[in-house]
Parts: structure tokens; C-alpha cells; sequence
């Protein structure tokens, strides 16, 4: 009898056990999820490049083969096609390190693809680079080298602020209100180098003011124009014009005319931050509550660099 009340207790046991699990998990996956999708839309990241270990090697002889190996991450959210990233090595005398020293950011892949719900570390390409045989000239018994690695990628950051607009806004009543006019903060960026800080938000009679402020995240590197061709980066041929436009949309979700400044949609970064102002006529009578999209398209310049010595080989 006791053996059989022992087994009793312990079916009872793992059936309290059973349903517990099964009623905890719909909860557990709604977090989850929302957890996901949080850490999929944030984030100030982009294309991240960097050498694998010992590609290159800090010392190699002359007349033999110099391997590097590139990886290149995109930790952002947007997905980059084979034309939108290009990646070179310059800083050589192509004379004694000869070769083909650029590619396309998506060589082998096609694409490479951003972060999402379903891959919330984005991709990542692995980019080889051969000189089949390094040569110093006569007499020369030693070669120090900086390789300088450039990255240029186009990329796009999409951020959704909910703003409150409301038309009577300084009016005294005594109505309870659906929601009030206040600026909304952004941090953490929206998956991408580039991204909405702020947008202020003030009423002007039957007006709404937006000030959306534009931001740089990555403080090391230069942001290009959208119009620049990446595999002209490394060429020494752009212009001033070139460097710091985004190019920008700003629209209500629910539609409704936007004046936005500058006229040209193009905002231009002053030590690494933009300011873009719209207005919109507000309809109605009423506070309501609407998502402001910001749109943002540009381009990004990386480098770093590693010096490696080159010896001659001994006779």
C-alpha cells in the first residue's frame, strides 16, 4: 500500500509539473518574441570588418605567398545586395605586393543579409586576398607596410516614433484628453550607423511641429551620400558634397501632407548630427495619437590598418 500511495504521488507530482509547464509557456513565447523583435529593430551597428587571426601574418619572407582573410559582418538590420558594399586593401607598393585587392562585401554570398527576428546576430562573409608571391627589389632587405583596409557600404534606417498631435492643444476645456503633445527620445539607435535621437514635438495653433534630429553613431567613421558609387571609394574622388547627406522621407502612417525642411531631402550632418523640421495642418478637433516613419538612406565609410613586415629570405 505504501509502495502504491509513493507512485500515486509522484504521477500527481509530474501532472502539477505537466500543466504548470504548459500554461507558462504562451506567456513565455509572447516574451520572447517581443524580446526578439526589440533586439532585431535596435542597435547602432553596421558593416563590421575585420582580419582573422594571423591573415596576415605580422612577418613573411619575400617570395612567398601572402594571404589575408577578411571578415566581414553586417550587424545592422538592412540587407546588403553584391553593389551596395565594396572592400579594399591599399597602402602597398603594388610593385612587390601584387594582386587583386578588391571585392564586393557579398563575394560568394550575393547578399548578406541583415539582422531580423529569425537571425538576430545578422550575417557573415569570409572575403580571401591572394599576392602569390611578394618581391623586393635588389638591395632592398626589408619592407614595413601599412595595410590600410577600406570598407564603403550603402545602407538605410527605417525609425518609427509615435507622436501625439492635437489641434486644440492651448485651449481651456475641461474634456479628458486622449493623449498630450510631448517630444519623444529614440535610444538605442534603429538597427543601423545612422539613426533617430529625438524628435521634438510642439504645437503652433492648428499646427504640428516636428524637430526629428539625425545622428551619427559610429564617431569614427564618415557618412556619404546615398548618390556615391562604393567602389569609388578608395579612388580619392569625391567631393564635399559627398560626405555627410542623408537622404531622408518623413511620413504619418495615416497619411496626411508633411512640409519637411530641408526642401531637398537631403540633411546634412554638422559634427555628426542633422536636424529635420516638418509641419503638418492637423484635421479635426481632436487629440489622437499616429507612428512619424523617418526614412533615412546613406552611405559609410570604415578603415583600419595593420603593419606587417617583409624580410628578405635568406640565401
Amino acid at each position: 500500500p505504501m509502495q502504491k500511495k509513493m507512485m500515486l504521488v509522484g504521477f500527481v507530482l509530474i501532472a502539477i509539473l505537466f500543466v504548470a509547464g504548459c500554461s507558462s509557456a504562451p506567456g513565455d513565447s509572447v516574451q520572447s518574441t517581443e524580446a526578439a523583435l526589440e533586439q532585431a529593430r535596435t542597435g547602432t551597428e553596421g558593416v563590421k570588418t575585420s582580419f582573422l587571426n594571423n591573415f596576415p601574418p605580422p612577418l613573411i619572407y619575400d617570395e612567398n605567398e601572402l594571404v589575408t582573410l577578411l571578415e566581414i559582418e553586417n550587424k545592422g538590420g538592412y540587407t546588403l545586395q553584391q553593389e551596395d558594399c565594396a572592400v579594399q586593401i591599399t597602402g602597398f607598393d603594388p610593385s612587390i605586393i601584387r594582386g587583386n585587392f578588391e571585392a564586393s562585401c557579398g563575394t560568394n554570398y550575393g547578399e548578406l543579409e541583415g539582422k531580423n527576428v529569425y537571425n538576430l546576430e545578422g550575417s557573415i562573409n569570409q572575403i580571401e586576398f591572394r599576392s602569390p608571391s611578394v618581391r623586393l627589389p635588389p638591395g632592398v632587405f626589408e619592407y614595413n607596410p601599412t595595410l590600410n583596409v577600406l570598407t564603403c557600404y550603402q545602407y538605410e534606417t527605417h525609425a518609427n516614433a509615435e507622436v501625439c498631435v492635437d489641434p486644440s492643444f492651448y485651449q481651456i476645456t475641461s474634456e479628458q484628453k486622449a493623449c498630450t503633445p510631448r517630444d519623444v527620445s529614440l535610444g538605442g539607435g534603429q538597427a543601423g550607423p545612422i539613426g533617430v535621437s529625438h524628435v521634438g514635438v510642439d504645437m503652433t495653433g492648428r499646427k504640428a511641429v516636428f524637430e526629428i534630429t539625425v545622428r551619427n553613431y559610429q564617431s569614427g567613421s564618415r557618412v556619404l551620400s546615398p548618390d556615391v558609387y562604393v567602389r569609388d571609394c578608395g579612388k580619392g574622388i569625391f567631393e564635399f558634397t559627398d560626405f555627410d547627406r542623408i537622404k531622408y522621407n518623413v511620413k504619418l502612417s495615416g497619411g496626411g501632407y508633411l512640409d519637411c525642411k530641408p526642401s531637398d531631402k537631403y540633411v546634412r550632418l554638422h559634427n555628426g548630427q542633422g536636424k529635420i523640421v516638418c509641419t503638418y495642418d492637423i484635421p479635426g478637433t481632436v487629440a489622437f495619437e499616429t507612428p512619424l516613419q523617418i526614412d533615412l538612406q546613406y552611405g559609410m565609410m570604415d578603415s583600419f590598418s595593420k603593419q606587417i613586415k617583409i624580410i628578405e629570405t635568406p640565401e
